[in-house]
């Protein structure tokens, strides 16, 4: 039997899909004065999360992605959010990006300057570079100006975590979090500007992340002091953290998966090889500990070190990520269990995660498979899920922009 992505019929429907997702809400997505706005759960904005620039720098990736695609007003929405990062979410000040504007366009001080945004910033100056969109290479040559002065750390070979404001004092704090996102933005500017030297960055970051996993069984550690010395218990006393929770992220783990395929995909014959031992051993350990452990299916949020779940609620992301990792190691090996896996996946999504009344995914099941917002209200950004209706469409590498531009899409 054809696996599911080798069947014209599924890659029609991973089509129509995507074009679903990108109808939603988009008339409301651009805030005024520029960047994209947070959308609740029936795709409205929700002016009292501001104007924040992860989800900005995502709706400018993903709308830009549509225009590639070819998909009519995806254009004016990369547009309108691309100028929220050359208006109001720029710091003209200091320099880099600020987290968040509020409701009054007031910038968000305390949060500082983080990896995590700049990364994204990266990212979305891509694909709007190859989207053709105007003032997008000048927004690319300062987010991989201010990248390499800021938050490169060259003598460690991956990324540093978060300034303040004024990009005068660095905190101590060094995550896996930004570095993965720094990979997939590395290689995305790769290909955007032809330069190598970020595939080779890219490729330093993945060969620190194969050794901490394997002294983990898998579990890869998600925080790090200034010496990048593993500290297990951040966060212990609030797991369920957006950004930084504690213990394991089941969802990291199949991200990581999949980008050592990528990296490898990018590098070709030059790629190191331990790569997809590793992404085998990431994938493995998520869905031993994290797949329908607790008697309901869908992916555990974390868990502790022996693996013993923590944060029960099943994040849209994670299966978005469980379904293209599945895809990325069927594809890379053969192996007919990856693509049986994907297909029970996107079972579940289609039947529990896909919003088919108010559109998108909701982005948070509680235990139980009932939308929850515990983690994450709303449903704030669109990546996730139109990513996992992209890739396996799509070679594992180049990166997603310049596949798509180059015209490669099943």
């Amino acid at each position: 039997m054809l696996p599911w992505t080798s069947r014209p019929t599924h890659l029609a429907w991973l089509d129509q899909h995507t074009r679903d997702l990108l109808d939603f809400g988009r008339a409301g997505l651009v805030a005024p004065g520029g960047g994209a706005a947070y959308l609740d759960d029936d795709g409205r904005p929700d002016p009292s999360q501001g104007v924040q620039a992860w989800i900005t720098c995502r709706t400018v990736h993903v709308y830009s992605l549509g225009a590639l695609l070819g998909v009519p007003g995806c254009a004016p929405v990369a547009a309108g959010a691309l100028a929220g990062l050359t208006g109001v979410l720029h710091d003209d000040e200091h320099g880099g990006w600020f987290h968040a504007v509020d409701a009054a366009g007031v910038p968000d001080r305390a949060s500082g300057k983080s990896c995590y945004d700049h990364a994204f910033v990266l990212l979305a100056a891509s694909s709007a570079v190859l989207a053709g969109l105007p003032g997008a290479r000048e927004l690319l040559d300062e987010a991989c100006a201010v990248y390499l002065d800021r938050f490169w750390d060259d003598d460690a070979g991956r990324a540093v975590d978060t300034w303040d404001v004024t990009f005068s004092e660095l905190d101590d704090y060094r995550g896996i979090n930004a570095n993965m996102h720094s990979v997939e933005a590395m290689l995305a500017v790769a290909d955007a500007t032809g330069d190598p030297a970020w595939r080779e960055r890219a490729t330093r970051i993945a060969a620190f992340v194969v050794e901490p996993a394997a002294e983990h069984d898998g579990r890869l550690p998600e925080h790090f002091d200034a010496a990048w010395t593993a500290d297990l218990e951040l966060n212990a006393d609030r797991p369920g953290d957006q950004f930084k929770p504690y213990g394991a992220t089941i969802g990291h783990g199949l991200e990581w998966s999949r980008l050592l395929l990528h990296v490898e995909g990018a590098l070709g014959d030059d790629a190191p090889h331990d790569l997809l031992p590793a992404a085998v051993a990431l994938f493995d350990r998520a869905v031993a500990d994290g797949w329908a452990v607790d008697g309901a299916d869908g992916f555990v949020y974390t868990t502790g070190w022996d693996g013993t779940p923590v944060v029960r609620d099943r994040m849209h992301w994670v299966a978005a990520e469980a379904t293209a990792a599945a895809d990325a190691l069927h594809r890379r090996t053969g192996d007919a269990r990856y693509a049986d896996l994907y297909a029970t996946w996107w079972d579940h999504i289609a039947t529990h995660v896909v919003d088919h009344e108010r559109g998108s995914w909701h982005h948070e099941l509680d235990a139980t498979l009932a939308p929850a917002g515990t983690v994450w209200p709303g449903k704030p950004d669109l990546y996730h899920a139109v990513q996992a209706t992209l890739l396996p469409r799509l070679p594992l590498g180049p990166s997603i922009a310049r596949a798509v531009a180059d015209g490669r899409v099943a």
